[in-house]
This record gives structure tokens, C-alpha cells and sequence, in this order.
């Protein structure tokens, strides 16, 4: 997904407390640059300030962050040979989601217990499996095509 140009994420959105991969092909690797940075903060005081690295690919610079509970990711990029590219002065930032609780389902489980299919899932493959076979060998009994497989016994 391209939230801006040049750079790009691994998901459609920033989800709290979840992994996020950033791709960069902004000016630092128009320029050649031969190492690039992401620094990076959260939330309007750039909180838990931190530094990684970014892989060079043919495909421009990467890096995986992991976003905590805040409401924005802030960031910008550096060469190691104080060029910079931080989005005109004015950073990049980009909105943190929370996830959404009501998709949850909490469930009691006791460790000495081990989890069960659902007896619906079992029903829907079961079922799958019939019409599978009266789809696939029903029109060759119909037509006398069907031929069993003989095996020699000696």
C-alpha cells in the first residue's frame, strides 16, 4: 500500500502493537546513497525514539518497526552523511489504529484440554467431499464410462 510517495507499507493500515515492514525510494536512494536510516517516534513527542537501519534491495530500502499504543508514527530518513530526507521540514507521519476489540472472541481454554474443530467447519468439508465425488463420478456411472481399477493377485 503507498501511503505517500515513495514510501510504502506492508499492510493497509498501522494497527497498534503490530509488526509493520516500511519500503523507501525516496530521495536518499534516488541519490545512491549507500546506507539509509529511519528514525522514528510515536505520537506528537516523538516518544520511544529509536534508529534502524534499513536493508538496501533493488527494489529500495526496508526496515521492520514495531508500533506501539500510540496514535501516530513519525519518522524521516538519513544517510549516515547528514542528508536527510524528513518530508520538507515537515516529517512523515502517518495515523496508528487501534484494533478493533469487537472482532475478538474470548474463550475459556483449560491447559489440559486440547482445541476442537468446529463441528461446523467438520460439516462443511464433509459436505464439500460428497459433492465433490457425486459431481466427479456420477455423470461416468450414468454414462458407463466409469471403469474400476482391477488388481492382479498372485
Amino acid at each position: 500500500m503507498e501511503l505517500t510517495k515513495n514510501i510504502f507499507f506492508n499492510t493497509d493500515k498501522l494497527v497498534a502493537n503490530s509488526t509493520v515492514k516500511i519500503s523507501y525510494t525516496g530521495k536518499l536512494f534516488q541519490e545512491h546513497a549507500e546506507e539509509v536510516i529511519i528514525h522514528y517516534g510515536f505520537g506528537l513527542n516523538w516518544d520511544n525514539l529509536a534508529d534502524v537501519k534499513m536493508e538496501k534491495t533493488d527494489l529500495g530500502f526496508q526496515a521492520e518497526i514495531t508500533l506501539d499504543d500510540s496514535d501516530c508514527l513519525n519518522f524521516c530518513f538519513n544517510d549516515g552523511n547528514d542528508n536527510w530526507d524528513n518530508n520538507d521540514n515537515k516529517n512523515y507521519t502517518f495515523e496508528i489504529e487501534e484494533l478493533p476489540t469487537s472482532l475478538l472472541v474470548q474463550e475459556e481454554v483449560a491447559l489440559d484440554t486440547r482445541p476442537r474443530l468446529r463441528r461446523s467447519y467438520i460439516w462443511s468439508k464433509k459436505i464439500r467431499l460428497a459433492i465433490y465425488k457425486v459431481i466427479t463420478y456420477l455423470p461416468k456411472i450414468i454414462s458407463g464410462n466409469y471403469k474400476r481399477k482391477i488388481t492382479n493377485k498372485d
